[in-house]
Protein backbone atom coordinates (compact mmCIF):
# COMPACT_ATOMS: atom_id res chain seq x y z
CA UNK A 1 0.00 0.00 0.00
CA UNK A 2 1.56 3.29 -1.13
CA UNK A 3 1.38 6.62 0.65
CA UNK A 4 -1.33 7.98 -1.62
CA UNK A 5 -3.60 5.10 -0.73
CA UNK A 6 -2.93 5.56 3.00
CA UNK A 7 -3.62 9.28 2.70
CA UNK A 8 -6.92 8.75 0.85
CA UNK A 9 -7.99 6.08 3.34
CA UNK A 10 -7.24 8.45 6.22
CA UNK A 11 -9.26 11.23 4.62
CA UNK A 12 -12.21 8.89 4.11
CA UNK A 13 -11.99 7.71 7.73
CA UNK A 14 -11.79 11.28 9.02
CA UNK A 15 -14.76 12.22 6.85
CA UNK A 16 -16.86 9.35 8.22
CA UNK A 17 -15.73 9.29 11.87
CA UNK A 18 -13.96 12.61 12.58
CA UNK A 19 -17.12 14.72 13.05
CA UNK A 20 -18.62 12.13 15.41
CA UNK A 21 -15.41 12.04 17.52
CA UNK A 22 -15.41 15.83 17.76
CA UNK A 23 -19.09 15.84 18.71
CA UNK A 24 -18.52 13.18 21.42
CA UNK A 25 -15.67 15.18 22.98
CA UNK A 26 -17.58 18.49 22.83
CA UNK A 27 -20.74 16.93 24.26
CA UNK A 28 -18.71 15.38 27.10
CA UNK A 29 -17.29 18.79 28.05
CA UNK A 30 -20.71 20.46 27.76
CA UNK A 31 -22.48 17.81 29.84
CA UNK A 32 -19.79 18.05 32.52
CA UNK A 33 -20.15 21.80 32.73
CA UNK A 34 -23.94 21.72 32.58
CA UNK A 35 -24.31 19.15 35.36
CA UNK A 36 -21.98 21.14 37.59
CA UNK A 37 -23.92 24.37 37.02
CA UNK A 38 -27.29 22.68 37.55
CA UNK A 39 -26.15 21.01 40.78
CA UNK A 40 -25.08 24.33 42.31
CA UNK A 41 -28.24 26.13 41.14
CA UNK A 42 -30.41 23.33 42.48
CA UNK A 43 -28.78 23.57 45.91
CA UNK A 44 -29.16 27.36 45.90
CA UNK A 45 -32.83 27.17 44.90
CA UNK A 46 -33.57 24.74 47.75
CA UNK A 47 -31.88 27.00 50.31
CA UNK A 48 -33.72 29.87 52.07
CA UNK A 49 -32.58 33.31 50.91
CA UNK A 50 -31.46 34.29 54.41
CA UNK A 51 -28.82 31.52 54.33
CA UNK A 52 -27.38 32.28 50.91
CA UNK A 53 -24.90 34.79 52.32
CA UNK A 54 -24.10 32.59 55.30
CA UNK A 55 -20.45 31.55 55.46
CA UNK A 56 -21.43 28.05 56.59
CA UNK A 57 -23.65 27.62 53.55
CA UNK A 58 -20.90 28.91 51.24
CA UNK A 59 -18.49 26.32 52.69
CA UNK A 60 -21.04 23.58 52.13
CA UNK A 61 -21.64 24.79 48.58
CA UNK A 62 -17.92 24.82 47.76
CA UNK A 63 -17.58 21.28 49.08
CA UNK A 64 -20.52 19.96 47.06
CA UNK A 65 -19.23 21.80 44.00
CA UNK A 66 -15.86 20.04 44.21
CA UNK A 67 -17.55 16.66 44.65
CA UNK A 68 -19.90 17.30 41.71
CA UNK A 69 -16.92 18.16 39.51
CA UNK A 70 -15.04 15.04 40.62
CA UNK A 71 -17.88 12.54 40.09
CA UNK A 72 -19.28 14.13 36.91
CA UNK A 73 -15.89 14.26 35.23
CA UNK A 74 -15.21 10.59 35.92
CA UNK A 75 -18.63 9.32 34.79
CA UNK A 76 -18.92 11.46 31.66
CA UNK A 77 -15.41 10.81 30.37
CA UNK A 78 -15.62 7.07 31.01
CA UNK A 79 -18.76 6.98 28.85
CA UNK A 80 -17.13 9.23 26.25
CA UNK A 81 -14.06 6.96 26.20
CA UNK A 82 -16.21 3.91 25.51
CA UNK A 83 -18.00 5.71 22.66
CA UNK A 84 -14.67 6.84 21.15
CA UNK A 85 -13.40 3.26 21.23
CA UNK A 86 -16.56 2.23 19.34
CA UNK A 87 -15.87 4.86 16.68
CA UNK A 88 -12.31 3.58 16.33
CA UNK A 89 -13.68 0.15 15.50
CA UNK A 90 -12.67 -1.49 18.76
CA UNK A 91 -15.04 -4.23 19.93
CA UNK A 92 -16.44 -2.91 23.20
CA UNK A 93 -18.08 -6.14 24.38
CA UNK A 94 -14.89 -8.12 25.08
CA UNK A 95 -13.32 -5.02 26.68
CA UNK A 96 -16.28 -4.58 29.03
CA UNK A 97 -16.19 -8.26 29.97
CA UNK A 98 -12.46 -8.11 30.60
CA UNK A 99 -12.90 -4.87 32.57
CA UNK A 100 -15.46 -6.62 34.75
CA UNK A 101 -13.06 -9.45 35.54
CA UNK A 102 -10.15 -7.07 36.10
CA UNK A 103 -12.35 -4.83 38.23
CA UNK A 104 -13.35 -7.78 40.39
CA UNK A 105 -9.72 -8.76 40.86
CA UNK A 106 -8.73 -5.19 41.67
CA UNK A 107 -11.65 -4.94 44.10
CA UNK A 108 -10.22 -7.77 46.21
CA UNK A 109 -6.77 -6.19 46.19
CA UNK A 110 -7.86 -2.59 46.61
CA UNK A 111 -9.84 -2.78 49.82
CA UNK A 112 -8.21 0.40 51.09
CA UNK A 113 -9.53 2.27 48.04
CA UNK A 114 -13.06 1.00 48.68
CA UNK A 115 -12.66 1.96 52.35
CA UNK A 116 -11.58 5.48 51.34
CA UNK A 117 -14.59 5.91 49.04
CA UNK A 118 -17.10 4.65 51.60
CA UNK A 119 -15.62 6.80 54.38
CA UNK A 120 -15.61 9.84 52.08
CA UNK A 121 -19.25 9.25 51.20
CA UNK A 122 -20.34 9.25 54.85
CA UNK A 123 -18.14 12.25 55.70
CA UNK A 124 -19.94 14.22 52.99
CA UNK A 125 -23.37 12.81 53.81
CA UNK A 126 -23.08 13.79 57.48
CA UNK A 127 -21.53 17.19 56.62
CA UNK A 128 -18.57 16.58 58.94
CA UNK A 129 -16.04 18.56 56.88
CA UNK A 130 -16.39 21.39 54.38
CA UNK A 131 -13.87 23.22 52.22
CA UNK A 132 -12.53 26.11 54.34
CA UNK A 133 -12.96 24.40 57.73
CA UNK A 134 -10.06 24.07 60.16
CA UNK A 135 -9.99 20.42 61.24
CA UNK A 136 -7.82 17.77 62.84
CA UNK A 137 -7.95 14.33 61.24
CA UNK A 138 -5.61 11.32 61.40
CA UNK A 139 -3.15 13.28 63.54
CA UNK A 140 -2.93 16.18 61.06
CA UNK A 141 -4.56 19.60 61.32
CA UNK A 142 -5.07 22.51 58.95
CA UNK A 143 -7.49 24.26 56.62
CA UNK A 144 -9.42 21.98 54.26
CA UNK A 145 -8.36 23.03 50.76
CA UNK A 146 -10.00 20.19 48.84
CA UNK A 147 -12.24 17.25 49.58
CA UNK A 148 -13.51 14.36 47.48
CA UNK A 149 -14.67 10.81 48.03
CA UNK A 150 -11.11 9.46 48.24
CA UNK A 151 -8.93 12.05 49.92
CA UNK A 152 -8.97 15.14 52.14
CA UNK A 153 -6.29 17.78 51.50
CA UNK A 154 -5.21 20.03 54.40
CA UNK A 155 -2.78 22.95 54.59
CA UNK A 156 -1.36 23.67 58.05
CA UNK A 157 -0.17 26.95 59.56
CA UNK A 158 3.37 26.42 58.27
CA UNK A 159 2.10 25.98 54.71
CA UNK A 160 2.62 22.21 54.62
CA UNK A 161 0.02 20.28 52.60
CA UNK A 162 -1.26 16.99 54.03
CA UNK A 163 -3.01 14.40 51.84
CA UNK A 164 -5.16 12.27 54.14
CA UNK A 165 -6.97 9.21 52.70
CA UNK A 166 -10.56 9.23 53.93
CA UNK A 167 -10.21 5.63 55.06
CA UNK A 168 -7.64 6.77 57.65
CA UNK A 169 -10.10 9.22 59.21
CA UNK A 170 -11.71 7.69 62.28
CA UNK A 171 -12.24 10.85 64.35
CA UNK A 172 -12.91 14.33 62.95
CA UNK A 173 -12.26 17.41 65.11
CA UNK A 174 -13.85 20.39 63.38
CA UNK A 175 -12.79 23.65 65.05
CA UNK A 176 -14.86 25.98 62.86
CA UNK A 177 -18.29 24.39 62.37
CA UNK A 178 -21.09 26.87 63.05
CA UNK A 179 -19.05 28.94 65.50
CA UNK A 180 -15.69 28.79 67.28
CA UNK A 181 -14.48 29.21 70.85
CA UNK A 182 -11.18 30.35 72.35
CA UNK A 183 -10.30 29.01 75.82
CA UNK A 184 -8.29 31.21 78.19
CA UNK A 185 -6.24 29.90 81.12
CA UNK A 186 -5.07 33.08 82.87
CA UNK A 187 -2.42 32.56 85.56
CA UNK A 188 -1.92 35.16 88.33
CA UNK A 189 0.07 35.18 91.57
CA UNK A 190 -1.45 33.81 94.78
CA UNK A 191 -1.36 37.26 96.34
CA UNK A 192 -3.72 38.72 93.72
CA UNK A 193 -7.44 39.34 94.29
CA UNK A 194 -9.24 36.85 92.02
CA UNK A 195 -12.39 38.99 91.83
CA UNK A 196 -10.34 41.99 90.67
CA UNK A 197 -8.66 39.88 87.97
CA UNK A 198 -12.01 38.61 86.66
CA UNK A 199 -13.33 42.19 86.62
CA UNK A 200 -10.35 43.28 84.51
CA UNK A 201 -10.97 40.39 82.10
CA UNK A 202 -14.60 41.44 81.68
CA UNK A 203 -13.52 45.04 80.99
CA UNK A 204 -11.05 43.94 78.31
CA UNK A 205 -13.75 41.82 76.69
CA UNK A 206 -16.16 44.77 76.64
CA UNK A 207 -13.49 46.93 74.98
CA UNK A 208 -12.96 44.30 72.30
CA UNK A 209 -16.69 43.96 71.63
CA UNK A 210 -16.92 47.76 71.18
CA UNK A 211 -13.89 47.89 68.88
CA UNK A 212 -15.02 48.15 65.21
CA UNK A 213 -12.14 45.88 64.19
CA UNK A 214 -13.39 42.99 66.36
CA UNK A 215 -17.05 43.44 67.31
CA UNK A 216 -18.37 41.75 64.16
CA UNK A 217 -16.34 38.62 64.93
CA UNK A 218 -17.37 38.21 68.60
CA UNK A 219 -20.74 36.49 69.00
CA UNK A 220 -21.21 36.65 72.79
CA UNK A 221 -19.71 38.28 75.91
CA UNK A 222 -16.76 36.59 77.58
CA UNK A 223 -17.86 33.66 79.73
CA UNK A 224 -15.70 33.67 82.86
CA UNK A 225 -15.88 30.18 84.33
CA UNK A 226 -14.03 31.15 87.52
CA UNK A 227 -11.02 29.99 89.52
CA UNK A 228 -10.21 26.65 87.94
CA UNK A 229 -6.95 25.45 89.45
CA UNK A 230 -4.44 26.02 92.24
CA UNK A 231 -1.25 25.64 90.24
CA UNK A 232 2.30 25.17 91.53
CA UNK A 233 3.02 28.88 91.27
CA UNK A 234 -0.20 30.50 90.02
CA UNK A 235 -3.96 30.66 90.35
CA UNK A 236 -5.55 29.62 87.03
CA UNK A 237 -8.70 31.47 86.00
CA UNK A 238 -10.56 29.86 83.10
CA UNK A 239 -12.71 31.74 80.58
CA UNK A 240 -13.90 31.34 77.01
CA UNK A 241 -15.21 33.49 74.20
CA UNK A 242 -17.44 32.68 71.21
CA UNK A 243 -16.52 33.96 67.75
CA UNK A 244 -17.33 33.46 64.11
CA UNK A 245 -15.59 30.44 62.54
CA UNK A 246 -11.79 30.77 62.20
CA UNK A 247 -11.75 34.12 64.05
CA UNK A 248 -11.12 32.67 67.53
CA UNK A 249 -7.32 32.84 67.29
CA UNK A 250 -7.33 36.45 66.09
CA UNK A 251 -9.67 37.53 68.89
CA UNK A 252 -7.85 35.44 71.50
CA UNK A 253 -4.42 36.85 70.66
CA UNK A 254 -5.70 40.44 70.82
CA UNK A 255 -7.41 39.75 74.16
CA UNK A 256 -4.16 38.34 75.58
CA UNK A 257 -2.17 41.36 74.33
CA UNK A 258 -4.54 43.86 75.94
CA UNK A 259 -4.81 41.85 79.15
CA UNK A 260 -1.01 41.76 79.55
CA UNK A 261 -0.79 45.54 79.13
CA UNK A 262 -3.61 46.10 81.65
CA UNK A 263 -1.97 43.75 84.18
CA UNK A 264 1.26 45.74 83.83
CA UNK A 265 -0.61 49.01 84.43
CA UNK A 266 -2.38 47.68 87.55
CA UNK A 267 0.61 45.80 88.91
CA UNK A 268 -1.10 42.41 88.69
CA UNK A 269 1.60 39.75 88.70
CA UNK A 270 1.80 36.94 86.15
CA UNK A 271 4.22 34.75 88.11
CA UNK A 272 7.22 32.79 86.98
CA UNK A 273 7.30 29.13 88.04
CA UNK A 274 8.48 28.72 91.67
CA UNK A 275 11.00 26.01 92.46
CA UNK A 276 11.64 24.55 95.93
CA UNK A 277 15.03 22.86 96.39
CA UNK A 278 15.27 19.92 98.77
CA UNK A 279 18.87 18.89 99.51
CA UNK A 280 17.91 15.56 101.10
CA UNK A 281 19.01 14.06 104.42
CA UNK A 282 21.40 11.34 105.43
CA UNK A 283 20.64 8.59 108.00
CA UNK A 284 21.57 10.92 110.85
CA UNK A 285 19.13 13.58 109.71
CA UNK A 286 21.81 15.96 108.44
CA UNK A 287 21.53 17.71 105.10
CA UNK A 288 24.32 18.42 102.67
CA UNK A 289 25.47 22.07 102.66
CA UNK A 290 24.10 24.36 99.96
CA UNK A 291 26.72 26.83 98.84
CA UNK A 292 25.35 30.04 97.33
CA UNK A 293 27.61 32.74 95.91
CA UNK A 294 26.34 36.23 95.16
CA UNK A 295 28.18 38.49 92.73
CA UNK A 296 27.73 42.18 92.29
CA UNK A 297 26.79 43.13 88.75
CA UNK A 298 29.36 45.33 87.10
CA UNK A 299 28.09 48.46 85.42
Amino acid sequence: MDWNTIFRTSLIWMRDHGPRLIVIILVAFLITRLVQMLSIRTIRSMTPKKRRNDMEFIKRLDTLDSIARYITTIVVFVIAGVMILGELGVQIGPIMAAAGVVGLAIGFGAQSLVKDLISGFFILLEDQIRVGDVVEVAGKSGVVERLNLKITILRDLSGNVHFVPNGEITVVTNMTKGYSRYLFNIGVAYREDVDEVMKVMAEIDEELRNDPAFREDILAPLEILGLDEFGDSALIIKARTMTKPIQQWRVGREFNRRLKKRFDELGIEIPFPHVTLYMGQDKNGASAPLRVRMEEQKR
